[in-house]
């Protein structure tokens, strides 16, 4: 038995010292591998990618701001490291590593590639910064935002994350001289309230978006490129259009996973995997799927939508490139109107009458929408110097709405008197679909005549949409006449025709639409066979663009001249193919003239003119109501002159850019506030908005980032049908606004993960769009957030507190039965997993 029992301990001793010395090897075998990222001029590169491989086995990680990295390798092999970071060509050498201790790589060496960037942006992004530094859209060229004769401001993923922003306004919050508008996706910019009633995406007009904001969690960044575009883009407003830019595979494997929960009974998920598909690394994806179901502050609005967005690009070599994505985001919800208030007179306007919560409508009301995007980009080099383009898109957009709201006037008795408790109401059924086309190609050239050296642009733009056949819209309103009609007023000299009922004591016309109660709100199922409906067809319409273009960006030492010309003809039907069709026919030159001054490696000044055109037909916006008479629309006309300074600081990590513009505009549309016809425009004439932008972005330290900006813009009504309105300020925009976000991440060892989140947005009071009796107040709102990354982790747990004072707050209004609250406070949780 004892030597059975020594046997036994003789085995585990062996055993043990088996396991101990098979420990000390595997961490002897350990490599210990740092090395350094510097451009040209030995300046270190901060957030540069450094990608590793060895066999199958793949690392990643990003240098410091100092461009230092390290990282400990399992054992002695083959490695391939390659170094990437954007405006750089992308370095990548093969180490055979075999010693047992630190070792130290020669420093890695990236060229400056301004020149080199993606001809069209097919592959995905690395930066870790709050902003982006580059753009494909501004000049339809890979160019540097400093080098752009143009203000343009620019939210990264990174940001859009940091502040959970799910939807649009929530992610331009901390854009200079954008403000809300309303709870749609409208937006006043430089002074200069949106009028086309699209988006652009990835540089391509689209339909329709907006009464609902889209899902964030597929892009990459949101350009708003301020002032008059119409040379690149086409027809866009003169304040400036926001340009939503899609994520690109990655050739990197990363994987993401995000989901979220909060106030308001909000629940989001998100997943963002991407990676290369072959072992060469030709081919590459990017799936993005999001899904939101959320409850509202508002009295019946919730929020259930869904996003998938696949993306692929196929890179065989350095000539040649192609990406292909499809996006569909499907969205139910209900259409909010705001909220309403009542018994305001001009001067005297209480905002609180009703709470921000008040809401007319019907338990059954729905607004559902789906958007489905095709979208491809081609580009190769023919030459060094000569590479062609091609871009397209494909959209179908379907909209289905059923929705009570107000008349805009309150219920009368049998002698036409207002009830002021009794709010008129119409029902309004609704469904619609648009398809737009898009294509654009383009050839580039580089070439040096005379000491000068050209960057030309050359091609040719075909956008169309079409209002498809089918749509209609059923309208219920007005008051119940004894033979069984109905008619749009009440008139109390035939009151013998009318029927009656005794409301609150008071004999009332019967409305075709019930009341609703305003001393007693109740939001029931409405029976829509209970109206009597007035049934339009909603005509079909087709618009179309030609357009053709020259641009050249001509570079001397440190002055870039930018000079474009764009020929567009525009021709609008209505009644598309119809006995009754009616055709417009428009057409433009538009000029663009930019110049660029290299002060030194960190300042850029710059001086533009540019000139704006957008027609006003039959599809230029989602009901559009020519006039009686039967005449067109003036197309909107506008130009743009501004002056500015763009830096960038502490190699790259801060931007800092100062800007003055003045935008004109002439031949403007505003609705005519009539309530017998609310969707009837008139014409108003011209506006100035003048102002100064200042906005600063990037990295105070390696672990403290900020967003920051202010923005004065004086704008003034300089012609109008109604005379005593010009010079007047303009309605729904500030004066002064601000805003600044940051995040500090705390470099304490034993605090190491936990970072937090702190911002203020700020605006002045404004003027309701369609009315100028009473005034919006100014509203400063904190938000705060923390973040925690426990060390080696790959899970990042974030609280984000919104409205942290609880300020009530309005960010928009129409009238006085359509003001837009801001969100008061909210709590939204998330936690993400990343690979």
């Amino acid at each position: 038995m004892l030597q059975h029992h020594q046997s036994r301990l003789t085995i585990r001793a062996i055993s043990l010292l088996v396991f101990i010395i098979g420990i000390s090897t595997s961490a002897l075998a350990q490599i210990s591998v740092s090395g350094q990222v510097f451009d040209l001029q030995s300046v270190g590169i901060h957030k540069a990618t450094i990608h590793i491989k060895e066999g199958k086995k793949e690392w990643s990680l990003s240098s410091d701001s100092l461009g230092n990295f390290s990282i400990t390798l399992p054992g002695s092999g083959n490695y391939k490291f390659t170094a990437s970071a954007i405006g750089y060509k992308t370095f990548s050498s093969n180490y055979f590593i075999e010693q047992t201790k630190a070792v130290k790589l020669q420093p890695f060496r990236l060229e400056t590639a301004n020149e080199e960037l993606q001809t069209v942006e097919v592959m995905g992004t690395n930066g870790k910064k709050y902003y982006g530094n580059y753009s494909f859209s501004a000049t339809k060229t890979a160019t540097l935002n400093k080098d752009v004769p143009q203000s343009i401001s620019s939210i990264s993923k990174e940001l859009i994350a940091d502040r959970q922003a799910a939807v649009l306004a929530d992610a331009v919050k901390n854009v200079t001289s954008v403000s809300q508008s309303s709870f749609y996706n409208q937006f006043s910019i430089r002074g200069i309230n949106q009028n086309e009633e699209g988006a652009i995406i990835n540089g391509m007009r689209t339909r329709q978006y907006y009464f609902n904001q889209p899902l964030t969690n597929n892009l990459e960044r949101i350009e708003v490129i301020k002032g008059p575009a119409s040379a690149t883009f086409s027809s866009v407003d003169p304040g400036g259009s926001i340009n939503l830019v899609t994520k690109k595979p990655l050739s990197q494997e990363r994987k993401e996973i995000s989901i979220s929960g909060g106030s308001f009974s909000t629940v989001r998920g998100a997943l963002d995997f991407t990676g290369p598909l072959n072992d060469n690394q030709t081919l590459l994806y990017r799936l993005n799927l999001g899904y939101e179901n959320s409850k509202s502050f508002r009295d019946l609005q919730f929020r259930k939508g869904y996003l998938i967005a696949p993306s692929f690009s196929y890179i065989p070599d350095d000539k040649t490139s192609f990406n292909v994505e499809l996006v569909l985001n499907n969205s139910d919800s209900r259409l909010d109107r705001g909220q309403a208030i009542f018994g305001a007179t001009a001067g005297v306007t209480d905002l609180n009458s009703t709470p921000i919560s008040f809401n007319m409508g019907a338990s059954n009301d729905k607004f559902n929408t789906q958007d489905l995007m095709l979208m491809a980009n081609f580009s190769h080099s023919i030459s060094k110097a000569i590479s062609f383009n091609v871009a397209y898109m494909k959209q179908n957009w379907n909209e289905d709405l059923l929705e009570h709201r107000t008349n805009n006037a309150f219920a009368v008795d049998e002698n036409n008197q207002p009830v002021k408790t009794l709010a008129g109401m119409i029902a309004v059924q609704r469904q619609q679909k648009f398809t737009t086309d898009n294509l654009s190609p383009y050839f580039t050239v580089n070439t040096n005549t005379f000491g000068l050296n050209h960057k030309l642009v050359l091609g040719y733009d075909r956008i169309s949409t079409q209002k498809l056949r089918g749509g209609g819209t059923n309208t219920a309103q007005g008051y119940r006449l004894k033979d069984g009609t109905v008619t749009a007023r009440y008139d109390a000299t035939k009151k013998d025709l009318y029927q009656f009922s005794q409301v609150n004591g008071l004999n009332a016309p019967v409305p075709n639409v019930a009341h609703f109660n305003l001393a007693n709100p109740s939001y029931t199922l409405k029976n829509l066979s209970d109206y009597i409906f007035t049934k339009v067809e909603i005509p079909p319409a087709y618009y179309l663009i030609n357009a053709v273009y020259l641009q050249d960006q001509v570079k001397y030492h440190n002055l870039t001249l930018t000079i474009g010309i764009r020929k567009e003809w525009y021709e609008d039907f209505s009644n598309y193919k119809l006995s009754a069709e009616k055709k417009i026919s428009q057409h433009k030159i538009l000029p663009r003239f930019g110049l660029t001054y290299s002060i030194n490696q960190h300042i850029n000044v710059y001086g533009t003119y540019l000139q704006g055109y957008q027609p006003q037909g039959n599809t230029s916006s989602l009901v559009i109501v020519p006039p009686p008479s039967g005449s067109n629309f003036k197309p909107l006309e506008s130009d743009l002159r501004e002056i500015g300074a763009k830096s960038e600081w502490l190699n790259g990590n801060l931007m800092v850019n100062l800007s003055l513009f003045e935008i004109n505009q002439k031949n403007l549309l505003i609705n005519a506030n009539d309530p017998l016809d609310v969707n009837r425009l008139i014409e108003r004439g011209a506006q100035r908005s003048r102002g100064l932008e200042i906005e600063a972005s990037g990295f105070i330290r390696p672990n403290w980032q900020f967003n920051a900006g202010y923005s004065y813009v004086d704008a003034i009504v300089t012609d109008d049908f109604i005379t005593a309105n010009i010079g007047e300020r303009v309605q729904n925009t500030p004066k002064n606004s601000a805003s600044l976000w940051m995040r500090y991440d705390l470099n304490n060892r034993k605090l190491s993960g936990i970072g937090f989140g702190a911002g203020v947005q700020y605006s002045g009071n404004k003027l309701p769009l369609y009315i100028r009796d009473f005034v919006l107040p100014g509203y400063t709102v904190a938000d705060a957030a923390i973040y925690y990354r426990p060390a080696e982790s790959k899970v990042q747990l974030s609280t984000n507190v919104n409205n942290i004072f609880n300020k009530t707050y309005w960010v928009g209004a129409q009238n006085y039965l359509r003001l837009f609250p801001g969100t008061p406070r909210n709590v939204m949780f998330n936690v993400t997993y990343r690979i």
